[in-house]
This record gives C-alpha cells, structure tokens and sequence, in this order.
C-alpha cells in the first residue's frame, strides 16, 4: 500500500513538473503560449528567429533559451519587459530595441520587481541594453551587450539602473553604448567582475547612490572613464582604469563624495587617473598610479582626505592641485621621482618629498607649456621650487616616502 501511494505522488510530481516546461518553437505562437503558461512555467525557446514587438511578461515565469535563439525586436519599440516578480531571463541574443529619447526602449526593461534574474544573454544593436527601474534584489550576471552608435545622443547605457536597491551586476561585457554601467539614485548594490570597454561617454557613471560597492571590474579605453558623483559610502576596490585618454577623460573623476574608500585598484595610461574635486573623508591607499598624465589631481575644495601606500610610477605628474595650501593626508607611498635617501633603513626616506612641481602648475595654466617638458630649464625650476615654494603648496609634501614599491597583500 506503501509503495503505491509512493508511485501514485511520484506520478502527480512528474505530471506538475512536466506541465510546468513548456516547449516553444519558432513557428509557434509564443505570445500565447505565455499568456496561457501557468505562474512558475519554465519556457524552452528552441533555436531560432522570434520575431519581437514589446513582449510583455507580467507573470512569474522562467524564459530559458536553448543555443540562443533571437529576440528580434522591430526596432520601434522594446523587446522585453518585465512587470513580475521572479522572473529568469537567461541564453538568448536580444536584438533592435528602438531609438526612443521619451521611452529609453530597452533590450530587456525591468519595473517595479524584485528577484528577477538576467543571466548569459546577448544584447546587440539595442538603444539601452538591460534597464532597471524602481526595483529589488535582482541579478545581471554574465551577459554580453554591444551597441555600435556612433553618438552620444543616439546611444542609450548598456545596463542603466534607476531608483533600485539591492542589484547584484556580476560578469558582464559591455561595449559600445553612451555608458557601460550608470547608476542614479542606487543603494546597497554590488558591481563585480565586469569589463566596460569602448563606450562613448563613461565605462561607469553613477550619481546619488549610497554604500554600493565596485570590486575587481575593468573600465579600458572609454570616452571619459569613469564617474562618481554626489554620493557616500562607496567602496571600490582592485578594479582596473586603463587607457582611458582624452582632453577630459579620466581613470576615475570624483565629485562631491564623503567618507568613501578607494583601495588596491589599478591606474594605467589615463589622461588623468583620479581627479577629486569637493570631496572629503575619502581614503585612497594601495592603489598603483602607472604612466598617466596626471596621476592625482586634488581640487582646493577637497579636505580631510588620506592618501596612503600607493605606488605613483612614470608618471608625467604625479600630483596637480589648484590651491597653494593642502588639507589632505600623504603618508607612506612610494614615488618613482623620489631620489632621497633612508640612512637608518627603516625602508623609508630621511627627506620629505613634494609631489607637486612647478612645471605642473604651469602647464595646468597654460598647455603649451608642455612642448618644454624634459627640458633642462624645466628641471631647474622645479628643483629651485623645491627648496623655495612660490607656486606650489608648502605643505603638501609625503614625510615618509617610500624606497620601494609598496607590495600588496
């Protein structure tokens, strides 16, 4: 008797389980499939082309697609969007969401949900990529998205979130949008393991949005790099800026920020690697400052900030501020035009270094200037600068600079 009840449940389980996979082909009318799937369906999409005009989904279902079948949007509207809660977005090549300035039409828009997941899709040739709005708890986990506008104005962001809290954006490429990631009035989210490349505007770009943390992504080679403004309580750490050149680009520009932590990331071949500019209680340590323009510069209204352990490297200026007095920490970095010595070998310099030369002061007034760079009367001045300050900041100096690369644990 056991053993039949046993069958029997076994049986009803089977018999929900395979009413809950529904199988959808290309030739198949998958709108109505989806409206008549049950809450909880998991839908296969079998390969193929699947014509698209704005799919909306306002029920709990899983979309899982087999070998990446297409979403083709009609390039008016959007592809996808999502009005339910735990909802599974994952293998498909969504394409042609339209140009709307009014709408921001997306390849994949999310409102008003929570735990819904976006996982292992293509995005290719839509105006924003993959759109959050007011919602919760959702993860965006290793997608490709690509765009190939050629303007700011044409283009929308690759994975654009707004009003959220508690998104998870985890291993994804974006490339070729206005900007890969932008953020706007964002809390409590995580930025992890992605690489933004090539977009017009900002690899990154996130205003309004508190205590969220950017860990061990890669910003190369975009229109201005990245940045943060009007914000607290921001962590980013061992994230890479590289190559990101132009007359205003920067690794990293920071704007209007407190008590944030900016700690073992990467600084290579950037116009300028961090630019502060009104902020304060921001610590900056460990990081590596390699072969930039300007590797720091410090606004005169940025105060009470640290800058400890790092590594400034081949740079063409180390430090630029605009003001001739500092109320900023430097302590313990290592300087590769530093050319003290360290008698008691504690590893550290007898002779205090200042970062900020002459030469710099007068190429930031006058751009021109550069074409004397290297030059022997340039070296002479900044050395006279040195022992007698006019320009620069007296007190802005590192009392214990560093004999080695500082090494990070």
């Amino acid at each position: 008797m056991k053993n039949l009840l046993y069958i029997l449940l076994l049986f009803i389980n089977c018999f929900i389980y395979s009413q809950s996979r529904i199988i959808v082909l290309p030739s198949d009318n998958f709108e109505r499939v989806l409206d008549n799937a049950p809450e909880g369906s998991t839908i296969i999409f079998k390969p193929g082309i699947y014509k698209v005009n704005n799919l909306k989904i306002e029920k709990s279902v899983s979309l899982i697609g087999e070998n990446y079948p297409v979403l083709q949007g009609n390039k008016k509207d959007e592809v996808l969007t999502i009005k339910a809660n735990n909802v599974v977005i994952k293998g498909f090549e969504i394409t042609d969401a339209g140009i709307s300035y009014r709408q921001e039409n997306a390849g994949i828009k999310i409102i008003d949900s929570h735990n819904c997941v976006v996982e292992d899709n293509i995005l290719k040739n839509n105006f924003f990529g993959i759109y959050l709005s007011k919602s919760y708890n959702c993860v965006i986990k290793n997608n490709r998205l690509e765009s190939s506008n050629k303007t700011e104005t044409s283009s929308g962001n690759g994975i654009h979130l707004w009003y959220c809290k508690a998104v998870t954006i985890i291993g994804n490429t974006v490339k070729g949008h206005r900007d890969g990631i932008y953020f706007e009035f964002v809390m409590h989210s995580l930025i992890r393991d992605n690489y933004s490349k090539e977009n017009l505007r900002y690899g990154l770009h996130f205003m309004f949005s508190d205590s969220c943390s950017y860990m061990n992504n890669t910003f190369e080679n975009n229109g201005a790099g990245v940045a943060v403004m009007y914000t607290k309580n921001v962590t980013m750490r061992e994230n890479k800026f590289i190559n990101n050149w132009g007359a205003a680009s920067f690794g990293v520009l920071l704007k209007d920020l407190t008590d944030c932590l900016i700690e073992k990331n990467y600084f290579e071949k950037n116009t300028n690697g961090l630019y502060l500019e009104g902020c304060s209680r921001i610590t900056v340590q460990k990081n590596d400052f390699i072969s930039n323009g300007w590797a720091l510069k410090l606004m005169a209204n940025s105060m009470n900030n640290f800058f400890f352990d790092n590594n400034f490297i081949t740079n063409s200026f180390d430090v630029m501020t605009n003001s001739k007095n500092n109320f900023n920490d430097f302590s313990g970095n290592y300087w590769s035009r530093y050319n003290g010595f360290d008698l008691n070998k504690d590893g550290f310099g007898d002779v205090p270094f200042r970062p900020v030369k002459m030469f710099s002061v007068l190429v930031e007034r006058q751009r021109s200037a550069m074409i004397l760079m290297n030059s022997l009367f340039i070296e002479l001045l900044n050395i006279s600068e040195n022992v007698v300050p006019s320009l620069t900041p007296v007190n802005l100096v590192d009392p214990k600079p560093r004999m080695k690369i500082y090494e990070k644990r």
